[in-house]
């Protein structure tokens, strides 16, 4: 019929995706105590009202954005079939997958950085990360295990310990790449550069293992 407004398509999932990329944006790059939910609602292609009706308020908006961060990396984790490879092969598959997701997706690093300076505040808050990363050392748990029975690994290292030296080694690369690579003038970022670190850290954490 001439003059009918054309039907509105409802997407709350795009919506709700739409506002948590561009949280995650400013988040990024405001920090938590920096960043505007007017700011945000003026970039996304929503309101500031159904910012509130989805995530109730700022601090619900960012729980959300950190559950999301954990929730890709972890289930990108889920896709990579270590249970069909031999334990030092898996460890050394999940080290380099972690280095290079890290590497790739900075903004996770920052806002890890951003709720360490919270203390982990807003973190705890959220069943969700406890749970995405509960089954993440599952994983790594059973991982180890099956290194152990087979003779490859040695005893006396638990999977979060584990999990934590993998994690520190890959997370510095990005972490500190600003200052340090100034203070010791030292390359970080060329594809070289980053490939030889990436051998290194998978060394170390499999000479850590290995029996």
């Amino acid at each position: 019929m001439a003059g009918r407004k054309p039907t509105r398509v409802q997407d709350p999932e795009g919506v709700r995706r739409n506002i948590l990329e561009v949280a995650t944006r400013e988040f990024v790059r405001h920090g938590y105590s920096g960043a505007r939910v007017d700011a945000i609602a003026a970039l996304t292609r929503t309101s500031k009202r159904m910012i509130y009706y989805y995530f109730r308020n700022k601090e619900g908006l960012y729980v959300a954005v950190l559950e999301q961060a954990y929730r890709n990396i972890r289930g990108v984790e889920e896709t990579l079939d270590l249970a069909n490879l031999a334990p030092a092969d898996a460890l050394r598959r999940l080290v380099e997958f972690t280095f290079d997701y890290q590497n790739a997706h900075p903004d996770f690093i920052r806002l890890v950085m951003i709720e360490n300076i919270h203390h982990a505040r807003h973190m705890k808050r959220s069943r969700a990360i406890q749970a995405v990363n509960t089954t993440a050392i599952s994983v790594l748990g059973r991982l180890y295990a099956r290194g152990r029975a087979a003779g490859a690994f040695r005893p006396g290292i638990g999977a979060i310990d584990l999990h934590m030296t993998i994690s520190a080694l890959c997370f510095f690369n990005v972490a500190n790449r600003a200052t340090f690579s100034t203070i010791f003038k030292r390359d970080m970022v060329s594809p070289r550069a980053l490939a030889r670190r990436r051998a290194e850290v998978a060394d170390i954490v499999l000479r850590y293992v290995q029996a």
